[in-house]
């Protein structure tokens, strides 16, 4: 086993809004240039031309719109977060979410576009409709977890396990991410034991006292 990704989503917490932003993301630079594990950001979008001007580390948004270039005003072209420096993409994330159509045409637009693709979903069967797009991860996060502090690894091992089991037999190249209250070292350890590739979080780290130690917590056990 390699070592794990970690996706770091800054929601609109205002410790990871602007300078915070900034800040959150040098944090995650050092530790990832000192352990090895590659952490990538996603911080709201006015803030990602910012960090990735100024942060070598890959940045997700974390929506955009399945549209193209034209009459398309308040929606988030995908052209626009790539020439500000965007590396990829969370698309339904739960607190965004999205019709089948919609993530088939956001999907579209991100590949068009050249840019990764994160596909959030909350349970297996969800997890398989997502897999079959081809998405270079999806992310299963039982939304009645997110932002819990109690990880979804540890009170449901088998939406994890059995996601991961599940994708192998449809797409072995899509990777599995596990999201939902992982903060600590031992959320991790026990997310990579049941088979994913790697977490997406957010609180347990924007809004921890010391971001970089909580960071330096949850690699820990690696």
């Amino acid at each position: 086993m390699g070592l794990p990704f970690i996706l770091l989503n800054f929601k609109t917490y205002m410790q990871g809004t602007g300078q915070n932003a900034l800040k959150i993301a040098k944090a995650c630079k050092v530790v990832s240039e000192e352990s090895g594990i590659k952490i990538a950001v996603a911080p709201q979008l006015p803030d990602i031309y910012r960090v990735a001007s100024e942060v070598e580390l890959q940045v997700f948004s974390q929506h955009m719109d399945g549209i193209g270039e034209g009459s398309f005003t308040g929606h988030i072209f995908g052209g626009c977060i790539k020439e500000a420096g965007a590396f990829g993409t969370l698309i339904n994330h739960s607190e965004r979410r999205l019709t089948l159509a919609d993530i088939e045409a956001s999907m579209r637009a991100a590949r068009n576009f050249g840019l990764r693709t994160v596909i959030c979903t909350n349970n297996i069967p969800t997890t398989v409709a997502a897999a079959t797009l081809g998405p270079d991860y999806v992310a299963i996060e039982p939304p009645e977890l997110i932002g819990s502090g109690i990880s979804v690894s540890k009170v449901d091992p088998e939406v994890v396990s059995g996601s991961v089991e599940a994708v192998a037999k449809i797409n072995n190249e899509v990777k599995v991410l596990c999201g939902a209250g992982i903060s600590k070292g031992d959320d991790l350890r026990a997310a990579l034991d049941l088979g994913s590739e790697g977490v997406l979080l957010a609180s347990g780290i924007v809004k921890a006292k010391d971001p970089k130690t909580a960071l330096e917590d949850l690699i820990s056990l690696v």
